[in-house]
C-alpha cells in the first residue's frame, strides 16, 4: 500500500509544531511570515495533490494576495486577527466568491458566488488565508469521497483507501499537510467518519451554533459546518471565531459563545464517561475493538467513572436518517433544472419542458444523488408521507429524548467512530453497506448535539496499518465539555 510522504517533503513548520496555535504564533513572533507558509503548503499540494485528488480548485492567486496583505498589516504593528497566518482549505459546498462552487458536481460545474458563507467571512475576518476548495461526495451524498463528478480523493494513510465522506478531501488535505485546517459539512457524519479514516480530529457543533448561510442545502435541519483539525485545540479555536447568531440562519442560537478551552484540558478523575452498549459489539473490525478497548482501561487508571448506558435506537438511526436526509435533498435540490440554477441539456427540437428537466437533472447529477432525490420524493408522496416522513420525525424525538435520559446519568458518551477503519476503494459497497459506515455518528445530527472524533491510534487491516477514531457525544450546547474532555482524553492518549 502506497502512502504520502509526509517526511522528506513535508512543510518546515514541523520545526514550530503541528498545531494551528504554534504555527499562527510564529507568523506574529516573526519567525516565519503568511506568504512563505502559503507557498509551503501550495508546493505541498503540487507534490501530493496529484496522488489524492484532495482539492478541487487551488485559489494560488486570490491565497498569495491575501497571504500578503497580512504580512503588510502585521509589519505595519496591525492585529490581522486570531487566525492571521493560518492556511484554511474549505469544503467546495462552501460558497466563496473567489473561485467555483460546485459541490464536486456537473449540475455546478462552473457556478461561480456572488456571495460568500458566513463561516468564511469570519474566518477571513479572524486573518485566515483559504488556499483553495476540497473535493466531496456529490452535494456531500456518500461515506467515501467516491461519488464525485471529477474522480475519488485518496486517503493520505493509503492511496488505494477511501478517505471517508462527505468531506474526504478536507480530511485529505489536512492529513497530508495541504493546509493547516479545513472546513467540513456534516449531515450524518460527514465531518467526523472522514477525520477518523485520515487520523484528524473532526468537530460538528450542536445544530445552530454555526451559521449555515452560504453552506449548499443537502439536509436542513440536519447540516452543520465544522472543522477537520490536527488537534482539538485547532478545532476549538476554529470554532470559536465561526460560531454564533448571524441574522442570515434564523436557526442559529443567541446563546453567548464561550471560549472551550480557555481553562484548559477537563481534569479526568471523577468525569462520568457513558459508554453505550450498541457501540461496542463483536460486529465492529477487531483494531477497532482493540484499540477502544485500550482507552477504556486508560480512562478507569485516570479515575474516570465509566457507566455502562443504553441507546437502543442507535440502529433505528440509519432508517430514520434515510428518510429525513432525502426527503429535504429532494426538496433543496429541486432548484437545480438547468433554468435556475446549473447544468442544461442540449435542447431537442420538439421536446417538451418536462422532458428537458430530466434530461438536465440525469446529466447534470452522478447516481448516488439521483438515488437520494427518488427516494426523498418518494417518501414524500401521497400516501407514504405519513407512513414514512412522518413516523421518521416521530422517532428523530425519542432519539432525542434517549440521548437526554442518557445524559442524565453521564456527562459524556463514548464509542468508536466507526465500526472499521478505511475500506479500499475497490471494495464496491452496496449502498445500504455505504451507509452502515454512519451507525454511530447519524444520531447525533438526528439530534442535534454536538460530537467530536479524535484520533483513538492504528489498526491493522490486510496488512496495513489504519487510524481508527473515538467519538465523544455531549448534551446540546455542551460544546465546552465536550471539547475539554476531548483535549484530555487526546492529552492522555499522547502520554501513553
Amino acid at each position: 500500500m502506497k502512502h504520502v510522504n509526509n517526511d522528506s517533503n513535508q512543510s518546515t513548520d514541523r520545526d514550530h509544531a503541528d498545531d494551528l496555535v504554534a504555527r499562527v504564533r510564529s507568523v506574529r513572533d516573526g519567525e516565519a511570515t503568511t506568504t512563505d507558509r502559503l507557498e509551503r503548503m501550495l508546493s505541498r499540494i503540487d507534490d501530493v495533490n496529484p496522488g489524492l485528488n484532495a482539492f478541487r480548485e487551488v485559489l494560488r492567486e486570490d491565497a498569495r494576495r491575501h497571504a500578503d496583505s497580512i504580512d503588510t498589516r502585521l509589519a505595519a504593528g496591525e492585529n490581522p486577527g486570531p487566525l492571521a497566518g493560518a492556511i484554511v482549505a474549505v469544503k467546495d459546498n462552501l460558497c466563496t466568491t473567489e473561485g467555483r462552487t460546485t459541490c464536486s458536481s456537473k449540475m455546478l460545474e462552473h457556478y461561480r458566488s456572488p456571495f460568500e458563507a458566513t463561516a468564511i467571512l469570519r474566518l477571513r475576518k479572524a486573518g485566515a488565508t483559504i488556499i483553495g476548495k476540497t473535493n466531496l461526495d456529490e452535494f456531500a451524498m456518500g461515506s467515501s469521497s467516491e461519488n464525485c463528478a471529477w474522480g475519488p480523493v485518496r486517503n493520505p494513510h493509503g492511496v488505494d483507501r477511501v478517505p471517508g465522506g462527505s468531506s474526504g478531501g478536507s480530511a485529505a488535505a489536512v492529513a497530508a499537510d495541504c493546509a493547516d485546517v479545513a472546513l467540513g459539512s456534516d449531515t450524518g457524519g460527514s465531518i467526523r467518519q472522514p477525520a477518523a479514516f485520515c487520523g484528524c480530529v473532526g468537530f460538528k457543533p450542536t445544530y445552530g451554533r454555526i451559521s449555515r448561510y452560504g453552506l449548499v442545502a443537502f439536509g436542513s435541519s440536519l447540516d452543520q459546518i465544522g472543522p477537520i483539525s490536527r488537534s482539538v485545540r485547532d478545532a476549538s479555536l476554529l470554532y470559536e471565531v465561526m460560531a454564533g447568531v448571524d441574522p442570515h440562519d434564523a436557526t442559529t442560537s443567541e446563546m453567548p459563545v464561550e471560549s472551550p478551552l480557555s481553562d484548559g484540558p477537563l481534569h479526568l478523575e471523577g468525569l462520568r464517561v457513558g459508554i453505550p452498549r450498541e457501540h461496542v459489539t463483536d460486529e465492529n473490525h477487531p483494531g477497532v475493538t482493540d484499540r477502544f478497548n485500550e482507552t477504556l482501561d486508560a480512562l478507569r487508571n485516570a479515575g474516570v467513572k465509566i457507566v455502562d448506558v443504553d441507546l437502543p435506537l442507535t440502529h433505528h438511526g440509519i432508517s430514520t436518517y434515510y428518510v429525513i436526509a432525502p426527503a429535504e435533498a429532494s426538496s433543496n435540490l429541486s432548484r437545480y433544472d438547468g433554468i435556475r440554477y446549473g447544468h442544461r441539456a442540449e435542447a431537442i427540437p420538439g421536446e417538451g419542458l418536462e422532458a428537458l428537466y430530466a434530461r438536465t437533472r440525469s446529466e447534470g447529477f452522478g447516481p448516488e444523488v439521483r438515488r437520494r432525490i427518488l427516494l426523498g420524493t418518494y417518501v414524500l408522496s401521497a400516501g407514504y408521507y405519513d407512513a414514512y416522513y412522518t413516523r421518521a420525525l416521530k422517532v428523530r424525538r425519542l432519539i432525542k429524548q434517549e440521548f437526554d435520559g442518557v445524559f442524565a446519568q453521564c456527562d459524556v458518551l463514548l464509542g468508536p467512530t466507526t465500526p472499521a477503519p478505511a475500506f479500499r476503494l475497490d471494495a464496491d459497497l452496496d449502498p445500504v453497506s455505504m451507509y452502515l459506515n454512519d451507525v454511530y455518528t447519524v444520531n447525533a445530527n438526528i439530534a442535534g448535539i454536538p460530537a467530536i472524533s479524535i484520533p483513538g491510534g492504528i489498526a491493522e487491516d490486510d496488512g496495513d496499518a489504519l487510524p481508527v477514531g473515538l467519538h465523544l457525544q455531549a448534551p446540546a450546547f455542551a460544546e465546552p465539555l465536550l471539547l475539554r474532555t476531548a483535549s484530555a482524553l487526546e492529552t492522555m492518549r499522547s502520554k501513553a
